[in-house]
């Protein structure tokens, strides 16, 4: 998945793997988090495959720096992928794991995680507040006006997605004060 998030961004514009992890930072991020390391390792198994090409720009003062490009083959893969038809939907929900099992515990236990839950999820909305901001300078300097509004959708999502945990702990908060 990290590969075509590559290939998507590089569709926009050549980039360095600096400027890939700083954009991956500002939009991505949200919802699919990669370490710069992962970014330069995906970079080269990328090349390999001939979906990006790089080039050497020599610097002053500063080591040279690699520009990387989307091939056309990079472009077919992006496409090809954009066109599965597979939604990408996952029944491995690693917080639902976890509860399935909390009958082991007792409620006093439990309330603490789902406040804590609660919590992240609010710290993050918090962190999503400047993303519109940053869409609209994304589309202004790619021109891509009808793309923003994509990225908007992704960004309403994850907030949507941050809103239902939010409900749904204070609900299972509720369900175990009962049991109290």
């Amino acid at each position: 998945m990290l590969k075509h998030g590559i290939l998507g961004l590089l569709n926009y514009s050549d980039m360095t793997g600096y400027e890939i992890r700083e954009v991956f930072r500002d939009s991505l991020n949200f919802f699919w988090t990669a370490q710069t390391s992962q970014i330069y390792r995906e970079l080269q198994t990328l090349s390999k495959n001939g979906w990006v090409s790089g080039t050497t720009v020599a610097q002053t003062g500063k080591p040279d720096k690699i520009v990387y490009a989307i091939t056309e083959s990079g472009k077919t893969e992006l496409l090809r992928w954009l066109s599965e038809s597979e939604t990408g939907l996952s029944a491995r929900i690693p917080i639902l794991m976890r509860v399935f099992f909390f009958g082991e515990r007792s409620a006093e236990e439990n309330i603490p995680y789902f406040q804590r839950l609660q919590e992240e999820c609010r710290q993050y909305l918090a962190a999503m507040e400047p993303i519109g901001e940053s869409v609209q300078t994304y589309a202004q300097l790619l021109g891509a006006p009808q793309k923003a509004e994509y990225w908007q959708m992704a960004a309403d999502y994850g907030r949507r997605c941050m809103q239902m945990h939010i409900d749904w702990a204070q609900a299972c908060i509720d369900r175990l004060e009962e049991i109290k």
